[in-house]
């Protein structure tokens, strides 16, 4: 079976095509070949798969066998994989995912793909949707209850689970002692992505991410999005925003309308071939 490995400023994904839908035990394959010792190695396993609603499908199976609803790294990579591959027609093509259609556009110069551009949707904020505890009041700047402590959180659905903590140096925190902590948290029944935000001024954000399922990652495209309109609801930035990551930069923008669009590179690394 050829595969391609691919990665959105770090965030990295082995992509395998299924165009003909045959049944794949893909939870056991993501958790054997994303081993960063043992396999491949990778954040992730994403497939591309047939649409009846959309263009092409894509299911991303996280690190430890669980399935992920989106990934906007994912996507970004996948949008670029499908255009090189000429999987689609045209540059803005749908894509199916467990969130809902999403619309990248791949953006040409010199003939080369220099980056994609994804409307990622809108975000929703009712605790019942993220889901989370609590009231029917949104949970913005609200305090959770951590072992004998009290953090200030926000947290949103940005097609996935999104808690966002405002912090002083994001590069300061502790992503493995931390992010377990809220991820698994009681007040989240299917668990949340962290993201540690570091405000630098109204136009730029820095963030770090312990991904549900996948742990400790150098970047995340839903939770660069969350990031960003957690941080407009909180009045600590406008609503286009530079995204700092660990291996580069997302532009994120809030629109008026309240739809997310989210754009980035997408590089695939090598191809190869697994043998079962």
């Amino acid at each position: 079976m050829q595969f391609s490995k691919m990665h959105g400023l770090g965030n990295d994904f082995i992509f395998l095509e299924n165009l003909e839908n045959q049944e794949m035990n893909y939870p056991e394959m993501a958790a054997k070949w994303c081993h960063r010792q043992l396999g491949i190695g990778a954040d992730g396993l994403v497939i591309v798969l047939p649409s009846e609603q959309a263009d092409l499908r894509m299911r991303i199976i996280n690190a430890d066998g669980s399935e992920a609803n989106m990934c906007g790294n994912a996507i970004r990579c996948f949008a670029r994989y499908a255009y090189e591959r000429k999987l689609v027609q045209s540059a803005a093509f749908s894509i199916e995912t467990f969130a809902g259609i999403m619309v990248p556009e791949v953006i040409i110069r010199n003939g080369k793909v220099e980056a994609v551009r994804v409307n990622m949707g809108r975000p929703d904020i009712r605790r019942a949707n993220i889901p989370m505890m609590g009231d029917e009041t949104a949970a913005i700047n609200v305090m959770l209850p951590v072992e004998d402590k009290e953090i200030n959180i926000t947290s949103l659905l940005m097609g996935v689970p999104h808690t966002m903590i405002f912090v002083e140096e994001a590069e300061d925190i502790d992503l493995k002692t931390i992010g377990p902590m809220i991820e698994k948290h009681p007040y989240f029944p299917k668990g949340t992505n962290v993201n540690f935000v570091e405000v630098v001024n109204s136009d730029r954000i820095k963030i770090r991410t312990w991904e549900r399922g996948a742990g400790a990652t150098l970047a995340c495209g839903t939770g660069s999005c969350a990031s960003v309109v957690a941080s407009i609801l909180n009045e600590h930035t406008n609503r286009t925003v530079t995204v700092e990551l660990q291996h580069g930069e997302l532009l994120i923008e809030w629109s008026e309308d309240g739809t997310v669009f989210m754009t980035g590179p997408a590089e695939e690394v090598f191809s190869g071939e697994i043998i079962f």
